[in-house]
């Protein structure tokens, strides 16, 4: 027999070894390029036997909070070679790690294994779609010009409203639904030329994320979408150059340390110069259409825990007829950001932003100029708290203050006799918070989950028209349309007094079920609020278009969607699937009523309708992630509508407040993108688009007036354009490596449109001047398109 004092001593002891054993540790740190020193995103760190694993930040910081002893970690990233590592913990730990990208020297007590482009099953994050810029530069693209935006219309839900359109589409939802952020800037106006060329530079571009749905709390203001794109930090380590000789543009980006391991520079700059040769011909010697545009960042590390950022945007697109129309618009953006490190498990952002479009025209032959366009201002802080390796906190808070500038009128000269006028400028304030929590709830289920608290403010100084039963619409029930109602008076606000106010909550859902370590179902559900409002009647947006504040009339876009999608890995990684059902409804989508004036509008209540939209879908996507060929098939079912129902019993809607087809419905969209490495000299690529044609709405009668034949409509958008399909292929030489070792070049041809496919930017009807018939003419902007660019890096 044991004496009990013994037995409680061995059982002491027991027990505190059981503590320790069971006690716990941090291992933390940052993940960055190992040539380049640049903080990598999204970065997978993954302990197999324990089966947990977390992934970088935005600036490439990870916390896992394991149990102390030895373990075998494994990092991995698109694109980069994945590598294990034996770590012995037994306290708290900051290791950082640099992922070599091409091979090269290998880092001590580090085991180099392939990587996989995998799907991530366990994580409750869907209806999100990553592209690395390596992927996007080997897609082809009309005029050989590497293209974001152009990229992601391949991806599944993802539209546009035809070539030469500005903007995307995302499940059916508008393009001024989608927020764009440039390092956390808003940019408004996200296309070049009128939407042939997006504004991000390839070679400036770090990280890009497509957010569908499932949408986190941290991000708001938009209905439909959020594209988070990041810049590069600059290298560090060494200084290089690259950029890019193209037919119709060029770019150049430099980069390089300001303190070595410490500070960096980023500056990169892109032209257009096909309007130069438009100067050869003397038809078009006064004519010009081009754009240019600047990035640059600054980025400094104080010390482990603290590190300052300074990233800037400047874009402007100039487009001039006889030097009687002169059209400029473009973003400016600035970001100050500070990084802080309160511990090893929390991390925060603080950022200072900046972001103005600016809309100008110059109408010399009528005598007057234009100015409109938006600015923000906004201030963020946000917290990452990790918590355990099951649990994991986001929290935050900001706010927006915006001026809207619907327009500014005045005289070219002294003689145009052109009045100064001033339409009302607006002014609104965007305050919010947030937390987001993720959960491991067992080994087979993950879930997150927030809440967004929204609030919006609608300003002064303004005044504001009063009308009738606050109707500033009114219905003619004998003609059966909508007409603009007379104001009985105004109100005058004065400077920073409320006008208008509203609050949301917005809860954000997602969950995750494994299967098994290779399949996964996951569901979805998130809330957002949306308060300002793209004025235009077009189904692509245009410069000319003016952003709104809600207010009295104007209320703010609520969309509610819900996700439910089954994700497979096949042969370890190699093969993947991904499919997804969704259903999208959103309160207070704006109509317009029959002849609407948007332009240097000042009431622009009076032709504006709130009305409802709904949007559902299937999407499809198989991905090939290894071997020298690889790519991705996917393809979309879905169905977009609008309804604008009368307010009485007498009031019949639009299209009698039935619903009907959006400008946004593609009922089918196929894509398939794939890349061909055949040696170390030639790579080839391959796009293949088809999408159901657009919305529109055709005569479906006609009646004399006067002698002129003048054409009826039938009910809105219950037309179509002819299917659009091209088919992309690029091939990419890159000739044996020169004696200068520090040079590297590469030939880009490419065919845009390869069967020379004349796809319907629209049909116009008329009556034909020699015969008197009616006719149908299509407008098509793009035919078979070759081209060739050199890019270079030294």
């Amino acid at each position: 027999m044991i004496p009990k004092k013994i037995s409680f001593l061995i059982l002491l002891i027991f027990t505190a070894f059981t503590s320790f054993s069971q006690e716990k540790f941090t291992l933390s740190g940052t993940i960055t390029d190992f040539k380049s020193n640049e903080t990598l995103i999204a970065v997978n760190i993954y302990i197999p036997a324990l089966k947990i694993g977390t992934t970088t930040n935005e600036y490439g910081f990870y916390s896992l909070t394991i149990p102390s002893g030895e373990h075998q970690i494994e990092i991995s990233y698109v694109g980069y070679q994945t590598i294990q590592k034996t770590v012995v913990l037994n306290q708290n730990t900051k290791i950082n790690f640099n992922l070599n990208e091409g091979g090269g020297e290998e880092l001590q007590e580090v085991v180099i294994t392939d990587n996989k482009g995998k799907v991530n099953i366990k994580s409750p994050e869907m209806s999100v779609n990553k592209l690395s810029i390596s992927t996007i530069k080997k897609m082809p693209v009309v005029l050989g010009e590497v293209d974001v935006l152009k990229s992601i219309l391949l991806l599944p839900g993802v539209t546009n409203a035809g070539e030469g359109a500005s903007g995307f589409n995302v499940r059916g939802g508008g393009a001024d639904q989608n927020l764009i952020l440039l390092d956390e800037a808003t940019i408004f106006n996200s296309s070049h030329v009128f939407g042939f060329f997006s504004v991000f530079n390839p070679d400036a571009i770090k990280d890009l994320k497509l957010y569908k749905g499932g949408i986190p709390a941290r991000y708001g203001g938009r209905a439909s979408s959020v594209l988070d794109i990041y810049q590069k930090d600059g290298n560090s380590k060494n200084f290089h150059v690259n950029g890019g000789i193209g037919l119709i543009s060029s770019r150049i980006l430099a980069e390089g340390p300001i303190v070595k391991d410490k500070g960096s520079f980023l500056i990169g700059g892109r032209a257009s110069y096909a309007h130069l040769f438009l100067k050869f011909s003397e038809d078009n010697k006064d004519n010009s259409a081009y754009f240019y545009d600047l990035n640059t960042k600054l980025s400094y590390k104080l010390n482990d825990n603290n590190s300052l950022y300074l990233s800037g945007y400047f874009g402007r697109d100039v487009f001039s007829l006889n030097k009687s129309f002169t059209n400029i618009y473009g973003n400016s953006t600035l970001n100050l950001r500070w990084n802080h490190l309160y511990s090893d498990k929390l991390f925060s952002n603080l950022s200072l932003i900046y972001s103005d479009y600016y809309y100008g025209l110059d109408l010399d032959f009528v005598g007057f100029k234009w100015d409109s366009g938006i600015k923000n201002y906004n201030i963020k802080y946000d917290f990452k708290n990790y918590i355990s390796d099951k649990f994991k906190l986001n929290y935050g808070l900001n706010g927006i203050y915006y001026e809207f500038n619907p327009g500014t009128i005045k005289p070219s000269d002294a003689s145009s006799g052109i009045n100064p006028d001033q339409l009302d400028k607006k002014y609104a304030f965007e305050p919010s918070i947030y937390i987001d929590a993720e959960n491991q709830l067992s080994k087979k289920i993950t879930v997150s989950y927030g809440l967004r608290y929204s609030l919006f403010y609608r300003l002064g100084a303004s005044t504001i028209n009063l009308y009738e039963n606050n109707n500033p619409v009114i219905f003619n029930t004998d003609l059966q349309i909508y007409e603009k109602a007379t104001p009985i008076g105004t109100e005058y606000y004065s400077k920073n007094k409320s006008i208008k106010n509203y609050n949301y909550l917005e809860p954000r859902f997602a969950i995750s079920y494994q299967l098994n370590d290779d399949q996964a179902i996951k569901a979805s559900y998130n809330r957002m609020a949306q308060y300002l409002q793209l004025i235009s009647n077009t189904s692509s947006p245009t410069p000319l278009d003016v952003w709104m504040p809600s207010d009295n009339y104007i209320k703010p876009q609520i969309a509610d969607q819900v996700a439910l999608g089954y994700f497979r890995n096949i042969n370890n990684g190699a093969y993947s699937v991904e499919v997804e059902t969704y259903y999208k409804e959103i309160q207070n989508r704006l109509d317009y009523i029959d002849g609407a004036d948007l332009i240097a509008n000042n009431a622009i209540e009076q032709v504006i309708l709130n009305g409802q939209m709904r949007a559902y879908g299937l999407e499809i996507m198989v991905k090939k992630n290894e071997g020298k060929f690889n790519g991705w098939i996917s393809y979309t079912l879905s169905k977009s509508q609008q309804q604008t129902p009368g307010r009485t019993p007498e009031e019949t809607g639009i299209n009698n407040g039935q619903w009907y087809n959006s400008a946004y419905d593609k009922t089918h969209n196929l894509a398939i993108t794939s890349a061909y490495n055949l040696n170390e000299k030639w790579s080839f690529g391959a796009n293949f688009a088809l999408q159901s044609g657009q919305p529109v709405t055709y005569p479906n009668g006609q009646y004399e007036y006067l002698g002129i034949t003048v054409p009826s409509y039938g009910l809105r958008n219950e037309n179509r354009l002819p299917a659009y399909h091209h088919l992309d292929v690029s091939a990419t030489l890159t000739p044996r490596k020169n004696k200068d070792r520090n040079w590297k070049g590469e030939w880009v041809f490419s065919i845009y449109n390869l069967y020379n496919r004349k796809n319907a930017a629209s049909i116009n009807f008329r009556q034909n001047v020699d015969t008197g018939e009616n006719e149908a003419v299509k407008t098509s902007i793009f035919g078979i398109v070759p081209a060739v660019s050199y890019n270079f890096k030294f």
